[in-house]
């Protein structure tokens, strides 16, 4: 048989091409989707996920290959912290599109195909800023909060079906070379992605009897 499709949408520099790399080497057939992609990238398709024919396209594209899913993450974010009197509807709406619609285009996309091939694992990566507002993250938070609403209604929906449907809030600093430039911390202090990947494995291992829907990963030491 062939290996099992894992996708991951949100397949950039970071936890998502760790996402890519750890599913791979895990058995799956694993495909990331990135608004940019580099040319050494063959593992990735070029896809703004915001677009929904563009992103219903590929998807059929895939599932016509490799068969349905059985892994699907969406990791899209688009980081905007900026005080609420300068931050424009131009801005509310391109956080909205990058990181609700995205998930929207992406659910509509592969959990049909899911279920009638008997279920899988579908996980949506939040924040900090999934739970609360803080100063300077009125777009950001808004709209990760409204993903975690949505990903709430789609696992009431879509769990009865057999898909695993989970909310992984990141509450630290994901270490990265452009996070390390943002916040000059230490890197001890900060989440490793091959460690959440690990973590996201083991979730799609998660026997029916003990689904969990929603938990928080945090670096040791980090205040909450």
């Amino acid at each position: 048989m062939a290996p099992p499709l894992a996708i991951v949408a949100g397949s950039g520099p970071g936890l998502g091409q760790s996402l890519v790399s750890a599913f791979g080497q895990s058995g799956y057939t694993a495909i990331g989707l990135n608004r940019s992609v580099t040319k050494y990238a063959t593992d990735i398709l070029p896809v703004d996920l915001s677009d929904p024919v563009v992103t219903a396209a590929t998807l059929r594209d895939l599932i016509r290959v490799h068969g349905a899913p059985k892994l699907v993450v969406h990791n899209t974010a688009k980081l905007h912290i900026v005080p609420f009197a300068d931050t424009s509807t131009a801005d509310f709406e391109a956080l909205w599109r990058a990181m609700v619609l995205s998930a929207v285009n992406l659910a509509q996309g592969v959990l049909p195909a899911m279920a009638e091939a008997g279920g899988g694992t579908f996980i949506v990566t939040g924040a900090t800023a999934s739970l609360r507002g803080g100063k300077g993250f009125a777009a950001f938070a808004s709209a990760k909060a409204a993903l975690r609403a949505l990903t709430q209604s789609i696992a009431r929906e879509y769990g009865p079906k057999g898909i695993h449907v989970v909310h992984v809030i990141l509450d630290g600093i994901v270490d990265t070379h452009a996070s390390r430039e943002l916040h000059a911390m230490n890197p001890d202090r900060m989440m490793q992605p091959n460690d959440i990947a690990e973590i996201y494995l083991a979730i799609a291992r998660q026997p029916k009897s003990t689904w969990t829907h929603e938990f928080d990963l945090r670096p040791m030491g980090e205040a909450f």
